[in-house]
């Protein structure tokens, strides 16, 4: 077996191959981050506000850009300081944490994509007996449900993941602790544990896609059975802006999770990492924005009063003084 030193820290690699573009990268990323959280925080916002977006599927879409911004605060942040300092070190108790909540944040993400597909087909199908079907107290049981089994299963793969002995190399080829660059730093992973660690990963990915898959199945034949064609169009400019978004977050993560592995393949899975970790989050709340009446109206009457909120303010302040 040779002489082995034991890893007690890894070292996030990340774009340190491109020295000379750090400083690009991290004003990108920033205005990428402040984007992403304004964009986020007026949905939720709105929706908070807006007593005509209490609905469950605003509800959903709430949970949804609330779990998006919380997984950037586990990634984009830490990602920032590496690309200032000189010291791009994690310790395994971080690198653990933040695996920990990045997966189970994204497999919230997917099981909420699940249950709104679901919401969808009841609208659909039972547009009399909605209001009783989903009611609030059922949306929060599904996204109670959602966040449990999300981080049940990401709970369990940083418990297998974490029981290997890591020695010799600690150079993490990512900017933050993904699954397949921190397995192939260990020295007794079996075959047996990466075909657990591939079967937790295709249950979220696979398991919540076949599950919206088979929603817009039955939604597609509800609207195949219309008469009116006006039915057909707003049903379909219903489901449109969800199946955009699943069809923008299945296509990244199925792509580098359920790909075959390898070390020359990192490179790549830390560029599509970008996708969703910084696309999605910030492409979700925009397609949401943009292609329902709703949450515009809800948005410029947010946005309304915030800039008459500031006049009011200075007036206030020049009044006292």
């Amino acid at each position: 077996m040779g002489n082995h030193t034991t890893v007690t820290t890894f070292l996030l690699w990340g774009f340190s191959s491109f020295p000379e573009l750090q400083n690009l990268l991290f004003a990108v990323i920033f205005l990428f981050h402040v984007t992403i959280l304004l964009a986020n925080v007026s949905i939720m916002v709105a929706i908070k506000l807006s007593h005509s977006l209490h609905t469950p599927m605003y509800i959903f879409l709430f949970a949804l850009s609330l779990s998006e911004t919380c997984t950037t605060m586990v990634i984009i942040p830490r990602m920032l300081v590496d690309l200032l300092s000189e010291s791009k070190t994690i310790s395994l108790l971080q690198c653990a944490t933040q695996m920990f909540f990045f997966f189970g944040l994204g497999a919230n993400n997917c099981f909420i994509l699940s249950a709104m597909s679901y919401d969808c087909y009841t609208a659909i199908h039972n547009p009399l007996q909605y209001p009783i079907l989903m009611t609030h107290k059922i949306c929060f049981q599904f996204i109670m449900a959602s966040c449990v089994l999300g981080f049940l299963v990401s709970l369990c793969i940083v418990i297998i993941i974490f029981s290997l002995s890591f020695c010799n190399s600690n150079v993490i080829q990512h900017f933050f602790c993904d699954i397949a660059p921190v397995v192939s730093l260990a020295c007794n992973c079996t075959f047996f544990q990466k075909v657990v660690l591939l079967a937790f990963t295709a249950f979220v990915l696979v398991g919540s896609f076949i599950l919206i898959m088979v929603s817009y199945v039955f939604i597609l034949f509800l609207v195949v059975k219309m008469p009116s064609a006006k039915g057909r169009y707003k049903t379909f400019s219903t489901c449109s802006s969800h199946f955009t978004v699943v069809f923008i977050h299945y296509g990244f993560a199925c792509f580098v999770y359920l790909r075959p592995k390898n070390s020359d393949s990192f490179g790549e899975d830390t560029l599509l990492a970008l996708s969703y970790t910084i696309l999605t989050p910030l492409l979700n709340p925009i397609i949401y924005s943009l292609r329902n009446r709703e949450m515009q109206t809800a948005l410029k009457k947010e946005f309304g009063n915030v800039i008459r909120f500031f006049p009011q303010m200075i007036n206030k302040r020049t009044q006292k003084i």
